[in-house]
């Protein structure tokens, strides 16, 4: 696909759209009920890690919805005559349907993105002036079944630049979560930081103890998920099994995860969940839900959590 990194074979530099990405991350997280807890933009694609608030979404009033909706598609005269209160009752009826078919959507992942992407490959196509397709397929998803899985994600996709030797520390992983918290660390600021990178300020699910004016956090302190990341860098490219420092985060005893298998899963490949991601209990109720009888990462998932 064509990506956001330095072309070689076409001598072209694309590095400018990763502004793009965290530009429109920054326009859904006002319109969608859902947060961005993690993110990583590389050279030729991304991850994320989101939360999805349904209970927010059930709280917005009709109006509401159809103001964040039509952010992005259009309002039929049915809404438009619902919101004057106009129309019979059959219409108002259908009408409040649809809004409430907006909701849902609201708090719907694929929907989300699907706005991402689509917006991310008409602009790279008109700038490009051609047509088809930009991604190679849809996206990927892991459900995080629970605080250790959370984590997991997360540090996961911090060290993605780490990982692929384009940024020595989390610190200077440009176009990060962790790029963007540690700025939030050392500039003392409250609330959402610009990242010097991009100049755009991305939400970002707030830690524990980060003061945020909205109820859901992170469970975890910042300093802590620092240190944890930072630990687990510097660990992994160590590059000798079982060398790991004598002094350990609290946050492992605190979840109960196993250091080398920890180390171990965030190498490259490292990470072998399949659909889910959590402890062994929470995934085998996943897999029910599912309607099977198992699930990829059940091993992992015993040797990491355990």
């Amino acid at each position: 696909m064509r990506g956001w990194g330095f072309d070689e074979y076409a001598g072209k530099d694309y590095s400018h759209r990763k502004v793009w990405v965290l530009e429109r991350l920054k326009f859904l997280s006002a319109m969608y009920a859902i947060d961005i807890c993690a993110y990583a933009v590389m050279s030729n694609h991304y991850h994320l890690v989101l939360r999805v608030d349904q209970q927010r979404a059930r709280a917005w009033t009709y109006d509401e919805v159809v103001e964040r909706w039509t952010k992005v598609f259009s309002r039929p005269p049915l809404v438009e005559r619902l919101q004057q209160k106009q129309g019979s009752q059959a219409e108002q009826k259908a009408a409040i349907a649809i809004v409430e078919l907006w909701r849902t959507r609201l708090c719907d992942i694929s929907w989300y993105m699907r706005c991402l992407n689509e917006y991310l490959a008409r602009r790279a196509n008109s700038e490009d002036r051609c047509k088809g397709r930009f991604w190679e397929g849809r996206f990927k998803s892991q459900a995080l079944l629970d605080e250790a899985g959370l984590m997991t994600a997360m540090v996961y996709v911090d060290l993605n630049p780490v990982r692929a030797g384009i940024a020595d520390t989390p610190e200077s992983s440009d176009f990060t979560s962790i790029y963007t918290r540690i700025q939030t660390l050392r500039l003392g600021t409250r609330g959402k930081a610009k990242t010097v990178a991009s100049g755009v300020d991305v939400p970002l699910l707030a830690m524990r103890d980060t003061p945020s004016k909205s109820s859901p956090v992170i469970p975890c302190r910042l300093s802590d998920y620092i240190e944890l990341v930072d630990w687990s860098g510097r660990s992994r490219r160590q590059g000798k099994r079982g060398s790991i420092d004598a002094k350990l985060p609290a946050i492992f005893a605190r979840l109960h995860i196993d250091p080398e298998e920890w180390r171990l899963a965030m190498q490259t490949g490292g990470q072998t969940f399949g659909r889910a991601v959590g402890r062994i209990e929470r995934l085998r109720l996943h897999a029910q839900a599912l309607g099977q009888s198992w699930i990829r990462g059940f091993k992992q998932s015993q040797r990491l959590y355990s």
